[in-house]
């Protein structure tokens, strides 16, 4: 019994047992072996320790009987289950199969015959997922019976007259598969080694130009020349895995492709986005039961890893033509696939055209100025050393903060402060227990704002100057297309997206982003509040679409319908807590969580949720229909038809959503929204070159786009990017974008 009441006490966020606030452990025991029961707690409350924890116990004495009714154990439900019925004689050879392909065990994949034949059909690759996957929503992947091999012919075209033969018969091919080998992952420093090309099912060329000494190569300039007109010509559809990299290496090289086909990259993460890998090596396992050669086993690992250039002609003309050939039938067995999911559309009119957009906003990069970071990174060593002398004031002495076991010393030994959580080694001091800890002594928020700025200075601030390319003199950062579950685009190498704009440290490291030209400005288009706008527009909730519609501040507007006063008198504080609510809705936060942000009685939390639903009843049955429907197909779909298998959505379920529940609603919202940012930018792409425009797109952060542009040129910009980003997609709300330009990505201002 004492447990429970310990539990009833202290609560546990996992499990949504609120229990008494500033009740840690060490509290909650010392007031049981004191009380013998938690009746008896609340019963002598005024005898506590502390007047705030006197206060506590008596205002929430009725959520700490709560929290004792939530904590305990049902011991007495009727259990009707044959256990010898659930023994399971037989393995499922064809989900070992595919166990064991999402771990890589490939020897084990042909051991496990020995069990039976497998069946093909659909089955689902969960329960390897969910052991890495954040949560248990891994997509349908089909098994594909394997084909005959149509006889593999790998051609090396390794003299001026083959090449002259074989540019003859590619001239005469509408569709091909290009895979070229080159000499580092980075495209803007790689060096073409080889050229791999197939355009029939079994039959590859490979054409190289770099080799180890006295191997047999054809002129580089030679093949560009003789290249470029066949993949500049919008009547020849060209295909490969990852393409985008590939395009980047070839404008380098002076080619624009002109028409992109099928990448099973991205054909691949639209069937099955909660894949761990998209890559070509699990690809050929999963369409063509095929081993591909591994890189590791061409070039090796570690420091005796070689370049590419390095390898025998034969051997890398067998790796790549390999590639291409394969890449070439993934795509031809994917292509019916996307469309019996109704994901061709997606992939053809808006995955696909995005991929040379995102090569583009790579091969422009941003420049950034190493001296403004150098200068921003002295000063926080300063600032750093002042905190550090700050906190050993507070805490008396000397010693690590990045030492967990002499931190806890400091803060639950010598100052006494309550243990909110532990964790296997002892007391937690990460940034959710630093943050309740600071309402109580001043150490933990210094020792938050020396973590903050810690990562600031090596994330960024010393880690951007050596990413910079030495001869564009800029950034030039990865999108990442088949990452995110939710459609969203990532970036990495840096993740500029990450950059924390919450704080003035945070948002000045933007200073150091400036425009690549003299006499050219950054300009900086922002989708406004967009999420909200797309719950409206799915919604059609009347108060929603006419607070947009109207141009009220959505969150006094909310805050007005909630509170039951006027629009003229919403408060700071009412607007702040409708504010939570808007965005609490849209991830599926529970009274608990909303309380948790506010700092309010959950009680209070659940009467600002309950009365929001009543006021905004569209949203409420929409959240509904959007769970309905993913319970009845197993998915949640985006705007334009993307698609998330999501399992676990609970036929008797309250809006105190699960895991998969509050997927499954942020899928559709913060997916259609990523929909609407991946339009426009297709869009604005092909009216900067139609109109031929200068401006150049260089960044997506989420809803925001960045360019660079001439001064005199930033007017017509501006106009052409609120043309085409307000009118992405056809919402039965406005969209809004905010359009700034300034001489460094912080310092903008508003224009338009």
């Amino acid at each position: 019994d004492q447990v429970v009441d310990f539990q009833a006490l202290v609560g546990d966020s996992v499990d949504n047992i609120p229990g008494v606030p500033l009740v840690g452990p060490k509290k909650a025991a010392q007031l049981l072996n004191q009380f013998g029961t938690l009746e008896e707690v609340l019963a002598h409350a005024d005898e506590a320790p502390g007047a705030k924890l006197r206060e506590n116990l008596k205002t929430y004495a009725a959520q700490a009987r709560m929290s004792r009714e939530l904590a305990k154990l049902k011991t007495d439900l009727p259990v009707e289950f044959d256990w010898f019925a659930a023994r399971h004689p037989q393995p499922d050879v064809l989900k070992l199969q595919q166990l064991f392909r999402e771990f890589g065990f490939r020897r084990l994949i042909d051991e496990v015959r020995q069990f039976g034949p497998p069946a093909t059909g659909t089955t689902t690759g969960g329960a390897a997922k969910s052991l890495f996957a954040e949560d248990d929503l891994s997509e349908p992947v089909t098994a594909i019976a394997p084909t005959e091999d149509p006889g593999r012919a790998w051609h090396i075209i390794d003299t001026p007259e083959l090449l002259a033969e074989f540019l003859g018969t590619l001239k005469q091919q509408s569709r091909l598969c290009l895979d070229l080998e080159t000499t580092s992952v980075d495209p803007r420093r790689a060096a073409i080694v080889g050229w791999a090309i197939s355009w029939k099912a079994g039959e590859a060329y490979y054409l190289p130009v770099q080799g180890p000494p006295g191997s047999r190569l054809l002129d580089p300039a030679a093949v560009i020349a003789g290249m470029k007109p066949i993949l500049e010509n919008p009547a020849v559809e060209v295909v490969n895995q990852n393409i985008k990299y590939d395009l980047i290496v070839l404008r380098c090289a002076g080619i624009r492709v002109a028409s992109l086909g099928m990448d099973p990259m991205v054909g691949d993460y639209l069937l099955d986005a909660g894949a761990r890998s998209h890559g070509l090596e699990t690809l050929m396992d999963k369409y063509l039961h095929r081993q591909g050669i591994s890189i590791s086993d061409l070039i090796g690992t570690g420091k005796k890893q070689k370049s590419m250039a390095e390898v025998p002609v034969a051997q890398i003309a067998e790796y790549a033509s390999e590639d291409a050939d394969c890449a070439l039938q993934i795509a031809d067995l994917m292509a019916p696939q996307l469309k019996d999911a109704g994901l061709w559309a997606l992939y053809w009119d808006l995955e696909r055209p995005l991929i040379p957009v995102l090569a583009e906003l790579e091969y422009n990069g941003i420049r950034v100025d190493a001296d403004e970071l150098r200068r921003q990174s002295a000063d926080l060593t300063v600032h750093l050393q002042r905190l550090m002398t700050e906190i050993h004031d507070l805490a008396g002495e000397e010693f690590n903060i990045d030492s967990p076991i002499q931190l806890r010393r400091i803060l639950f030994d010598k100052l006494g402060l309550p243990v909110k959580r532990k964790t296997k080694t002892g007391p937690s001091t990460d940034q959710e227990v630093l943050e309740e800890l600071a309402a109580l002594h001043p150490l933990p928020a210094k020792i938050i704002e020396h973590r903050h700025l810690g990562k600031l200075k090596g994330t960024y601030l010393d880690a951007l100057p050596e990413l910079i390319h030495p001869e564009t003199r800029r950034i030039h950062c990865s999108f990442n297309q088949v990452v995110a579950a939710t459609g969203r685009l990532s970036s990495s190498d840096p993740n500029l997206q990450n950059i924390p704009i919450r704080t003035e440290a945070g948002r000045r490291i933007r200073r150091a982003f400036v425009p690549g030209e003299p006499g050219w400005k950054l300009v900086c288009a922002d989708y406004s509040q967009i999420e909200l706008r797309m719950l409206a527009h799915f919604s059609g909730d009347e108060e929603l679409r006419r607070a947009f519609a109207e141009g009220i501040d959505i969150h006094a507007a909310v805050a007005a319908q909630v509170f039951g006063v006027d629009l003229a008198a919403v408060n700071s504080d009412q607007r702040r807590v409708a504010k939570a609510v808007n965005f609490g809705v849209i991830y599926g936060q529970s009274p608990f969580g909303l309380a948790a942000a506010l700092g309010i009685p959950q009680e209070d939390a659940a009467k600002f949720i309950d009365e929001y639903f009543t006021r905004y009843a569209g949203v409420d049955r929409f959240l509904e229909e959007i769970l309905a429907e993913c319970e009845r197909t197993g998915y949640a779909r985006t705007i334009l038809g993307r698609r998330r298998k999501i399992d676990g959505i609970r036929p008797d379920r309250n809006r105190s959503r699960n895991m998969p529940e509050r997927t499954a609603i942020n899928t559709v919202i913060q997916g259609s929204a990523a929909d609407l940012i991946k339009q426009a930018m297709v869009k604005l792409h092909g009216r900067l070159r139609q109109d031929r425009h200068p401006a150049r797109m260089l960044l997506q952060i989420h809803d925001e786009l960045v360019f660079e542009a001439p001064s005199a040129a930033v007017p017509q910009l501006v106009q052409i990017v609120r043309e085409e980003m307000e009118h992405a997609l056809p919402l039965n709300v406005p969209l809004v974008v905010d359009v700034s330009a300034g001489d460094n990505w912080l310092e903008t201002q508003d224009v338009g």
